[in-house]
């Protein structure tokens, strides 16, 4: 029999291996107190390192805890929608692996979620990025909400709670990842917003430079302007009665 859950947790990760240990014991300890059911899914995306070994030994240590591993990397669009796929709970929340995401903030947005919206986004207050970064990010944030005629304040926090159900349904490509409040709020979600934490990376490295991020973001951030453009809602006003085959 399949367990209910509460919440599902997804993760995912690329050479990470000497935050993973730390970051369960993170998670373990924020969302037990909620007397919650919850599981943690972390997707591997192709990790060279010992990343798998450890999320095995994780997964065995952990009750909570389950993984999946890509055969090779495939980015981190497809990570989280590999891990929506995974997710048992009709509610979803991510995060990054590199413990710059703080899980003691998920009681606190799981508690704004369940006030009735669809989508609950974290925004760090005080980023612990070198500075090209937060400048980078801060510049991109802003193209970003002014041609999708957005506000949203951090839209690249992975810190986030979803509905599983119209997660699953937006439109999937490389890059999703940086629009998900656009995509949800065009699948008719309602989307808060709320100041969180973020840590200094101690162990690993950014797996991607500010150009590559540009570049890639720049061509993403058209398409979507396409499909806000081009994207259609409908609500049935009246059908039949259902008619018995019988």
């Amino acid at each position: 029999m399949t367990k209910n859950y509460d919440l599902s947790l997804v993760i995912p990760v690329y050479n990470e291996q000497d935050n993973l240990r730390k970051l369960m014991q993170e998670i373990d300890s924020a969302l037990e107190p909620l007397n919650i059911s919850y599981e943690v899914v972390f997707v591997d995306d192709g990790s060279k390192d010992a990343s798998l070994a450890v999320l095995n030994e994780i997964s065995t240590a952990y009750e909570a805890a389950r993984y999946i591993s890509f055969a090779e990397n495939r980015g981190q669009s497809a990570a989280f929608c590999a891990g929506f796929d995974e997710a048992r709970a009709p509610r979803v929340a991510t995060m990054d692996a590199d413990l710059q995401n703080d899980p003691a903030d998920l009681p606190a947005m799981f508690s704004l979620y369940n006030e009735g919206y669809k989508m609950v986004i974290g925004w760090r207050g005080k980023r612990k990025d070198v500075w090209i970064k937060r400048v980078g990010s801060k510049f991109a944030n802003a193209v970003r909400n002014k041609l999708t005629k957005e506000s949203v304040k951090d839209t690249g926090c992975s810190l986030k709670i979803m509905d599983t159900e119209t997660v699953r349904a937006i439109p999937r490509f490389n890059g999703m990842h940086r629009f998900l409040p656009t995509l949800m709020k065009m699948q008719g979600a309602t989307v808060a917003e709320t100041k969180v934490n973020h840590r200094e990376r101690h162990e690993g490295e950014s797996k991607y430079g500010t150009l590559d991020r540009a570049i890639a973001g720049g061509l993403d951030l058209l398409g979507v302007c396409w499909l806000q453009n081009r994207h259609f809602s409908y609500s049935v006003k009246e059908r039949s009665s259902e008619k018995d085959n019988s």
